[in-house]
């Protein structure tokens, strides 16, 4: 592995880490607010809600590109903001916001009559998907006049949450756009038109290219999309179709500023996976890091995946053993909190040393980033550790919808 990875620090301290989980319930498992009872099963897996990278309004209380499963193909891309004052930050996130609209709506103009488009998608009836405009931390410093108006918990992503070896050209960043599509070029098409767009007010900062295979037969309460490990991802999931468990799990509450309402707490976490030392790894071990059977997605002691593991009547962890990721991130005691998870597939090349740069753009969306930060407190110590890192990401705000003839980030610009 490369230097900054620390291939022989990571292995040594292994077994000493005092940060928490990598994978933050990513894979197998997120958190139901009430143990299920024994002998049932959970309905909470969102991915079995309609197929993946649903088309959605653009106007309205919440954000497209957040309740679907993931389209096919993504990008994300975080930028800093050059814009000089709170006016041009607006200006900025109404460019942003109309050029996504008119993305979704219709294919880009033949570039000898609109000089704007590059022209790559040219024969192409595909349109974007969805675009999603979140914002960090940072955005609410002293630029903005906008201090008084950050969300209650929204801070930069600390190092030492996981397994962390962060790289500073990786992380953070004052806007985050998500961008979605059926094709591997409509996303990247969206990226290059918003970006020449908006060059007077933003710099890129990083961008991670994205995939996913999405479920093509849903079936209640079955996931068959899978991460690069070979594991369901998915499983679990709250069901987006009850608006009264979004409310409480996924938007943002009271507590939050007015203008907020309708947003959702972002967290993004790149996750690289050693693949080197995962696909050396028996199919028991694999089973034993996850508590999941690998073909099925079955917890260990059950039959099929919407199965609820019944760890009363393993104490020892006999069959799932107590550091398993499913049993760390849901102990089935009612504690857990429930997030949405939105995570992401991407395949980065080789590395200086000749091994693969592979892993999972962990996605979730929560009502407070209180609910991911106890999960990863729980999930500390897990067997996946020894297997996954974390290199860059950060905390972000997904802004709310905009209503009918406004932009995405008009209510924060707006603000009083």
């Amino acid at each position: 592995m490369t230097a900054l990875i620390g291939r022989r620090r990571f292995l040594a301290g292994a077994a000493a880490v005092a940060g928490t989980s990598v994978f933050a319930g990513c894979t197998a498992d997120g958190g139901q607010k009430q143990p299920a009872a024994e002998g049932t099963s959970s309905k909470t897996n969102g991915l079995s809600q309609g197929k993946n990278g649903a088309r959605e309004e653009f106007f309205g209380t919440h954000q497209m590109g957040i309740l679907p499963g993931p389209a096919s193909y993504g990008v994300a891309v975080a930028f800093d903001c050059l814009a000089p004052d709170r006016a041009a930050l607006g200006e900025c996130l109404k460019t942003i916001s109309d050029l996504i609209h008119e993305l979704t709506l219709s294919r880009p103009a033949v570039p000898d009559t609109a000089d704007e488009d590059n022209g790559m998608l040219l024969g192409l009836k595909d349109k974007l998907l969805s675009g999603t405009v979140s914002v960090g931390a940072s955005l609410f410093d002293g630029r903005y006049g906008l201090a008084a108006l950050k969300p209650t918990e929204l801070v930069p992503m600390p190092d030492g949450l996981a397994r962390d070896e962060l790289r500073p050209e990786q992380l953070h960043g004052d806007i985050l756009v998500l961008l979605q599509g059926d094709q591997i070029d409509i996303p990247v098409h969206a990226l290059r038109v918003l970006r020449r767009a908006t060059a007077k007010w933003l710099k890129l900062r990083w961008a991670q290219d994205v995939f996913i295979r999405p479920d093509t037969d849903p079936k209640p309460n079955a996931v068959t999309s899978r991460n690069l490990m070979g594991f369901k991802d998915g499983t679990a999931n709250p069901d987006v179709t009850v608006n009264d468990l979004m409310a409480e799990i996924v938007w943002s509450g009271s507590s939050e500023p007015v203008w907020a309402s309708g947003g959702s707490y972002q967290v993004v976490r790149k996750f690289r996976m050693l693949i080197e030392d995962w696909d050396g790894s028996s199919l028991g071990k694999q089973q034993h890091v996850f508590g999941r059977q690998k073909v099925t997605g079955a917890p260990l002691d059950g039959k099929v995946e919407e199965d609820v593991p019944i760890y009363a009547k393993d104490p020892e962890g006999a069959v799932t053993p107590l550091n398993a990721h499913i049993r760390l991130a849901n102990p089935r005691d009612g504690a857990a909190k429930l997030m949405l998870r939105r995570g992401m597939n991407y395949s980065g090349g080789v590395d200086a040393d000749g091994n693969l740069d592979q892993g999972l753009l962990f996605i979730s969306y929560q009502a407070t980033l209180a609910a991911f930060i106890e999960t990863q407190a729980r999930l500390k110590g897990e067997a996946l550790e020894e297997f996954v890192i974390t290199t860059g990401g950060g905390f972000f705000f997904a802004l709310p919808g905009p209503e009918k003839g406004g932009y995405v980030g008009k209510q924060l610009i707006e603000a009083a």
